[in-house]
C-alpha cells in the first residue's frame, strides 16, 4: 500500500515538500469558516485552473455547465468527509481531451463509463484486486505516456502561437513557475493565469464585451448515446482507471490517514464517492472527477483542516458558473494559448518525473518505457500499453527476465 504514497506529487508543484500531521485536540469540526480555511480554499487551484481551461478550450464545453458542476462536486465532498477532501479534473482524461480534442460526447460517455466502471470495482471488490494485478511499473509508464504527450503538445501547438508576442509571453510565464516553483502561498498558476488574463483583456477583448458578459446561467441537460459510453471506455476509462487506484484512490487514503488518522477513511469510501460523482456529471456537462492525494495535501498545506475550505472554493465556482459564465467563456476563448501551453508543460514534467521510483529496477524502468511509449505513439495506446505492459511485467517476473 504504502508504496503508492509517493503517487500524491502530481497534484503537487513540488513533489517533495509533505506536510506534517495534525496533533489530536479534542473533536474536530466537521465544517469551519476562518481564515485558515478560506487560504486552504486555494491549495488545489494551480492544478485544477490549467486542466479545466485546457478542456473547455479543447472540446468546446459549455462552460457555465463545467464550472457549477465542479462547484457541485467541491460541496458534496466537503459534507460527505468533513476534511479537505480534494475534487480534481481526472488527468489521464485531460491530457487525452486536451492532445486529441476528444468530442463531448465522447468525453461525457467517458466520464458515465469512469463512474459505472468504478461502482462495479467498489460493490464487487473488484478495486482490491485490480490494485494488485496492475503493477506500479505500469501506471508510472503511463504516466510517462500522458506527460509526454502532454508536454509535446505544449512545445508544438501552444507556446508557438502568437508569433514573437506569444514567445516574449510564454517567456515570462516560464520565469514566474520558476521563481514560484514549490510555494505553496503563492502557488505559481495563480500569477501566470492572471498574467494570461490580463493579456487577453488588453489585446484581444474590449471593455463592451466584458461589461456585457454579466448573466445568470445554469447547467445544460447533456445527450449522449451508448456507442459514446463504450468509445470513452476504450479512449477514457482504460487509461484513467489504473492512475485513479494509485493516486485517487490508495494514495489519497493514506495522506488521509497521515493527516487526519481519526477519521478512518477506507479504499471502498473513497471509491464510491469517486463513482458517484462520474455517474452524475456527464447528464448535466461536468468534467469527469476524482479525489487526489495532492490535492488533500495541498488543501492541507495552505491552512485548510475541515470541508470549509471545500465549501469556500466550491461556492467561488459556482457564482464564476451561475452569474459569470458568459465573461468566463469570453476571455477562456481568447485565453492566450503560449501561456496554457507553460502551465501544462509544467503539468507534462510533474507527471514524467513519477517514473524516478522506478529506475532502481532494469526491468520495472524498461516496463515504464515500453509503457510509456506505446501510450504516446498507437491510436487507443493507453488500452494497449496497459494490456501489454501487464503482460511483460508478469511474463519477465516469471522468467526472471532482466536484472533487478
Amino acid at each position: 500500500m504504502s508504496s503508492f504514497v509517493e503517487s500524491y506529487n502530481i497534484g503537487m508543484t513540488h513533489p517533495d515538500r509533505v506536510p506534517t500531521p495534525p496533533s489530536v485536540a479534542g473533536k474536530r469540526p466537521r465544517l469551519r469558516f476562518d481564515r485558515n480555511e478560506l487560504a486552504g480554499a486555494f491549495g488545489d487551484i494551480g492544478t485544477d485552473l490549467p486542466l479545466i481551461i485546457g478542456m473547455i478550450l479543447a472540446a468546446g464545453l459549455h462552460s457555465a455547465s463545467v464550472l457549477v458542476m465542479f462547484g457541485l462536486m467541491q460541496l458534496f465532498t466537503a459534507f460527505v468527509y468533513g476534511i479537505p477532501m480534494a475534487v480534481q479534473p481526472l488527468k489521464a482524461v485531460a491530457v487525452i481531451v486536451i492532445t486529441q480534442h476528444v468530442a463531448p460526447e465522447i468525453l461525457y460517455g467517458g466520464g458515465l463509463a469512469i463512474g459505472i466502471a468504478m461502482l462495479v470495482l467498489t460493490v464487487t471488490g473488484g478495486i482490491d484486486w485490480l490494485a494488485r494485478v496492475v503493477p506500479r511499473s505500469v501506471v508510472r509508464g503511463l504516466q510517462l505516456g500522458l506527460g509526454l504527450q502532454l508536454s509535446l503538445l505544449a512545445l508544438r501547438d501552444y507556446v508557438q502561437r502568437d508569433g514573437t508576442r506569444g514567445y516574449a509571453l510564454a517567456a515570462m510565464a516560464f520565469l514566474i513557475v520558476i521563481a514560484l516553483l514549490g510555494n505553496r502561498r503563492f502557488p505559481p498558476a495563480l500569477f501566470v493565469i492572471a498574467l494570461g488574463v490580463v493579456y487577453a483583456m488588453v489585446f484581444k477583448l474590449n471593455a463592451s464585451q466584458i461589461s456585457g458578459s454579466i448573466g445568470f446561467s445554469l447547467p445544460v441537460v447533456q445527450r449522449f448515446s451508448v456507442s459514446d459510453v463504450v468509445s470513452g471506455f476504450i479512449l477514457l476509462a482504460i487509461p484513467q482507471i489504473p492512475l485513479s487506484l494509485g493516486n485517487s484512490v490508495l494514495a489519497t487514503r493514506q495522506i488521509a490517514e497521515d493527516l487526519f488518522p481519526d477519521e478512518r477513511i477506507g479504499v471502498r469510501k473513497l471509491s464510491l464517492t469517486y463513482a458517484a460523482m462520474n455517474l452524475v456529471n456527464p447528464w448535466l456537462g461536468g468534467v469527469p472527477t476524482c479525489h487526489g492525494s495532492g490535492g488533500l495535501a495541498g488543501h492541507y498545506t495552505f491552512g485548510a483542516r475541515t470541508g470549509g475550505s471545500l465549501v469556500v472554493y466550491g461556492f467561488i465556482f459556482l457564482v464564476i458558473g451561475l452569474f459569470f459564465a458568459a465573461g468566463f467563456e469570453q476571455v477562456v476563448q481568447v485565453f492566450p494559448l503560449p501561456i496554457l501551453g507553460v502551465l501544462l508543460l509544467f503539468e507534462g514534467f510533474a507527471l514524467m518525473r513519477m517514473i524516478r521510483g522506478e529506475a532502481a529496477s532494469t526491468r520495472d524502468f524498461s516496463i515504464v518505457l515500453i509503457v510509456g511509449l506505446l501510450a504516446n505513439g498507437l491510436p487507443y495506446g493507453y488500452a494497449v500499453a496497459l494490456v501489454v505492459g501487464t503482460a511483460l511485467h508478469y511474463f519477465a517476473r516469471t522468467r526472471g527476465a532482466f536484472d533487478q
